[in-house]
């Protein structure tokens, strides 16, 4: 779930509910001045990243929203940093705007003198988005557990877990216990332990921060954001290839029984299926944290479309189940993303004898 107007939904739907209108009465009648509800750009935008963090509209139309920092470079302006707010609403600043529709929509882009985009001068962004701030807030919120775990084991020992041990620890252990040592052994699970359980718990925390709405960095779209689940897909093809074995590397480029005239057509399936790997964790993460925060946010906007309090019970009861379900979502994916990375890595380790 999403920041912003979510929690201005859910505060009409709580404090003032009484204020909108019912479907079936004579106060039904809708203004001609009235602006319809348009639900597909309410869910793209909480959906997608953004350069500001919205918090809620007032009734006359106003946002009020957290600007973050825009780092842009390029060969004429040189480096700029300034806030995002000098580009919202459709506002240039120093040859810059935000583009708000076309292929390039949510980029910030070049202008010329016409006030057109200048496509062969786009700048390079290094903005503060939603998305970075997420991630970053999750990387020390992990520094934070992680670091309060070292400094109880130091005082209490390993023996009697006390406070955060008590429940980091299951979790840690059944990580190692039930996904890394099953899939990559006994003998070589210390040297990826490390790795698989900064995605697991990096993972987990954005899934779990994305559903709490409000305040800040809550509710960033972490996990729902391609660029970030391509990279951590991307560091897991890393490993599987620099610690690929030559019986790895023998399977895909001379697989064994093979015929010699076959392996022009073995060779590229091999390929394809090296790289079909880390593209399925990519898609897998995205795909099912993005679809719950579409249903979600969906289910919210029915309430809207309608116009009706008639709708506003059956929303809410399944917008609560929905979000009962993006809970174990959250923990499924983190656990799915590390087993099949475990399991990857270990077929591509794997000895000749095996």
């Amino acid at each position: 779930m999403k920041p912003g107007k979510i929690i201005w939904l859910f505060f009409v739907l709580l404090f003032g509910m009484f204020s909108l209108p019912v479907m079936g009465t004579g106060e039904n009648e809708k203004s001609p001045e009235k602006e319809k509800f348009d639900a597909r750009s309410f869910i793209l935008d909480h959906v997608s990243d953004s350069h500001e963090w919205h918090i809620l509209t007032k009734k006359d139309g106003e946002s009020v929203a957290i600007y973050l920092p825009v780092i842009l470079y390029n060969k004429e302006s040189g480096l700029l940093i300034f806030s995002s707010r000098r580009l919202s609403h459709g506002n240039e600043y120093k040859g810059f705007k935000l583009e708000e529709e076309g292929e390039l929509k949510g980029k910030i882009v070049s202008v010329n003198a016409d006030g057109q985009v200048d496509e062969e001068n786009i700048p390079l962004d290094f903005s503060i988005t939603k998305t970075v701030v997420g991630m970053l807030a999750a990387a020390l919120i992990g520094l934070w557990l992680f670091l309060s775990l070292s400094r109880s084991y130091k005082k209490t020992g390993i023996s009697h877990p006390r406070g955060i041990q008590s429940f980091l620890e299951p979790v840690i252990c059944f990580v190692r216990d039930d996904i890394v040592i099953p899939n990559i052994g006994q003998e070589e699970h210390e040297k990826f332990m490390p790795y698989l359980l900064t995605v697991f718990f990096f993972i987990l925390i954005n899934n779990l921060m994305g559903l709490i709405p409000f305040p800040p960095p809550f509710g960033a779209n972490v996990t729902g954001n391609i660029a970030v689940t391509f990279t951590l897909a991307f560091f897991s093809f890393v490993i599987i290839q620099i610690n690929g074995t030559k019986s790895y590397w023998k399977h895909i480029f001379a697989t064994p029984g093979v015929p010699f005239w076959m392996l022009p057509i073995m060779i590229p399936v091999e390929i394809i299926g090296v790289v079909a790997k880390p593209f399925a964790l990519m898609i897998r993460l995205f795909a099912n944290i993005t679809a719950g925060h579409i249903i979600v946010l969906s289910l919210l906007a029915l309430i809207f479309i309608f116009d009706s309090l008639v709708v506003a019970p059956v929303s809410i009861f399944f917008v609560i189940f929905m979000d009962c379900l993006e809970l174990l979502v959250a923990f499924l994916q983190a656990y799915v993303f590390t087993l099949l990375s475990a399991l990857f890595i270990s077929l591509a380790i794997v000895k000749e004898h095996h």
